[in-house]
C-alpha cells in the first residue's frame, strides 16, 4: 500500500530540466498566443521590405525636422542697411556711425539682439522712433540710459539679453536708439 500512495502524490515534473522547460513554457506560450491574436485583431500584413515607404529616402522624409533654427544674423533681415525710419531724419550720432562704417554692425545687432522688444514696444519696452516714450529717458540723460542697457531694467535683461556684447557695443546701441528717437 505505501507503494501506491507514493505514486499518486508523485509529479510529473522529476527533473530540473523539465522544471525549468516547463517553465519557460509557461511564460514563452501564453506571450505568443496574445501577440498573435492582437497580429490578428488588427489585421497588420507581415512588412514588405521592398515597398517604397520604407525607402531611405521616404523614412529620412519622415523623420526630418518640422522645422530649423534660423539666427538673425542668418537672415537677410540682419543685413538691413542703417537708414533713418519712414518720416525722421538722420541726426548726427547715427550719420557718424554710417560713415565709419558702424551702422551695419550697430543695426545688424540691433536687429538681432534688441528689435524683439523695441520693434514692437514688448514688455514696456520704448519702441524704437517713438519720441514721446523716449523723451523721459533721453532727458535723464546717456549715462542713465548707458546704465540702464549694460545692468538691465524692468523687464529687460543685463545687455538686452545679449551677454556676448561689450559695453562699447551697447552704448553704441543706446546711441543709436536715442538718434532714431529725438
Amino acid at each position: 500500500m505505501s507503494g501506491t500512495e507514493d505514486e499518486e502524490h508523485s509529479s510529473a515534473i522529476k527533473t530540473p530540466k523539465q522544471l525549468i522547460t516547463v517553465l519557460v513554457a509557461a511564460f514563452v506560450f501564453p506571450v505568443l498566443i496574445i501577440m498573435l491574436l492582437g497580429h490578428f485583431a488588427t489585421g497588420n500584413p507581415p512588412i514588405d521590405r521592398d515597398n517604397p515607404a520604407f525607402s531611405d529616402q521616404a523614412v529620412a522624409k519622415r523623420l526630418r525636422p518640422v522645422g530649423s533654427l534660423v539666427l538673425a544674423t542668418d537672415s537677410p533681415q540682419a543685413e538691413v542697411k542703417s537708414a533713418p525710419m519712414a518720416g525722421q531724419a538722420m541726426t548726427a550720432p547715427a550719420t557718424s556711425m554710417a560713415a565709419s562704417g558702424q551702422g551695419d554692425k550697430i543695426t545688424a545687432i540691433y536687429t538681432s539682439s534688441c528689435a524683439a522688444c523695441h520693434a514692437t514696444g514688448a514688455a514696456g519696452a520704448p519702441k524704437l522712433g517713438d519720441k514721446a516714450a523716449w523723451a523721459p529717458r533721453i532727458k535723464a540723460g546717456a549715462e542713465s540710459l548707458y546704465n540702464s542697457a549694460l545692468k538691465g531694467k524692468n523687464a529687460m535683461p543685463p545687455k538686452g539679453g545679449n551677454a556676448s556684447l561689450s559695453d562699447t557695443d551697447v552704448k553704441a546701441l543706446v546711441d543709436y536708439m536715442v538718434s532714431q528717437s529725438k
